[in-house]
């Protein structure tokens, strides 16, 4: 589709940085809105807005509504793996040269310019370098033969592992009716969202770890007809969430996914695997910011009980752990068949035998967990609302 909005910025005057991101929250409509931004919005809310948008990208313009410059998914990404502070503004992140388009441009040549920059929209401009409309692959190029989306094509046919032998207590009393993977969230067991994800990147080929209610699994699966290409993996025992791993050597001769069965990630898995062989890692970790507040004042103290320090409502963000990994095949060497084996061990095993373990950044909102009640709760809300 195109969005337009020819009166973006009614008032050019200055405004200060909360003033101009309220007022492209009361100008904007909703689509629109979520693909602009000020440079003086901090990385972190940006981020989010990124997120939400499903393009991965932003244009940053100024009160006025000119275009600036835009900050793609992977701008943010690589900011983060700097270590550096998502409490930044924009600005500091911020691509200079963005790739726009101007009003005198045609059809074709915006075509062209998607396609050579395999970009999915583009910002379009007047003369002044006002933003008049942002324009979408959808709209522009609906019959085209090739799509540009690389990242998509990268992943195509690579194999998935999604450990679902777990018992579930955490989400008792459900469990004790139902296998984990099969919770509902509207109208979709809980496993058939997550392999719905892979598959819109191509991905058919799954390998289904079971385990615990293993046959009410599998027929599940046998009787909904499903078009992917499912070969289970029997746990005669509880393994762990690596241990089953052990009997897929010489099955996975290439790099490969692994998800645990109660986390959704709405990210660009082309883009996760494209880093994952770019960077030559042996494992890559999915890992998503948390943004954490302490309700209290926190005390550092000196020896001798002497106040050091105290920090009123600290708060912090960190990147935690979200179960989906990205594994080169010789990495199955490491775990010991037929023993209880968690992915957090071989990932140190890994580590201690000096290969590369990668960690790609996504944000909060790109991250589901329903592995207890409480999650599972806002989950239901999330994804059925």
């Amino acid at each position: 589709m195109i969005w337009k909005n020819t009166s973006l910025f009614p008032n050019p005057t200055p405004i200060i940085e909360a003033e101009a991101e309220k007022s492209l929250e009361l100008n904007l409509n909703s689509d629109l809105e979520n693909l602009v931004s000020t440079k003086d919005v901090t990385i972190k809310a940006g981020w989010e807005k990124i997120n939400l948008n499903s393009h991965q990208i932003l244009f940053i313009v100024d009160a006025a509504g000119k275009v600036l410059g835009s900050v793609s998914d992977g701008d943010v990404r690589r900011w983060v793996l700097a270590d550096r502070s998502l409490h930044e503004p924009l600005a500091k992140v911020m691509n200079r040269e963005p790739i726009v388009c101007t009003e005198a441009d045609s059809v074709e040549k915006i075509k062209l310019t998607m396609l050579r920059r395999r970009v999915h929209c583009v910002p379009v401009v007047d003369r002044a370098g006002m933003l008049k409309q942002v324009v979408t692959w959808e709209e522009v190029i609906l019959n085209a033969t090739a799509k540009p989306n690389k990242k998509a094509s990268t992943a195509k046919g690579t194999p998935t592992v999604i450990i679902a032998g777990g018992f579930g207590t955490r989400l008792a009393p459900f469990t004790k009716v139902l296998p984990k993977p099969l919770i509902p969230i509207g109208d979709k067991p809980i496993l058939e969202h997550i392999m719905d994800r892979f598959q819109g990147f191509g991905m058919d080929d799954f390998f289904l770890s079971v385990n615990y209610k293993a046959n009410m699994i599998k027929a599940y699966f046998s009787e909904a007809g499903m078009t992917q290409n499912i070969q289970y993996v029997h746990e005669d025992k509880p393994l762990g969430t690596a241990g089953s791993l052990s009997m897929l050597k010489g099955k996975l001769l290439r790099d490969f996914f692994v998800s645990n069965c109660d986390i959704l990630v709405d990210a660009d898995y082309g883009d996760m695997l494209e880093f994952h062989q770019h960077n030559e890692n042996a494992i890559t970790m999915v890992c998503s910011m948390k943004h954490s507040r302490i309700p209290y004042g926190v005390v550092e103290i000196n020896k001798g009980g002497t106040l050091k320090s105290l920090h009123e409502k600290p708060e912090y963000d960190h990147l935690v752990n979200t179960g989906m990994y990205i594994v080169n095949p010789a990495m199955l060497a490491l775990i010991p068949d037929g023993k209880f084996f968690h992915f957090t061990d071989l990932i140190e095993k890994a580590k201690d035998l000096g290969h590369k373990i990668g960690v790609y950044p996504i944000t909060e909102g790109a991250w589901v967990d329903i592995g207890q009640l409480e999650d599972y709760q806002a989950a239901l809300s999330k994804l059925t609302a």
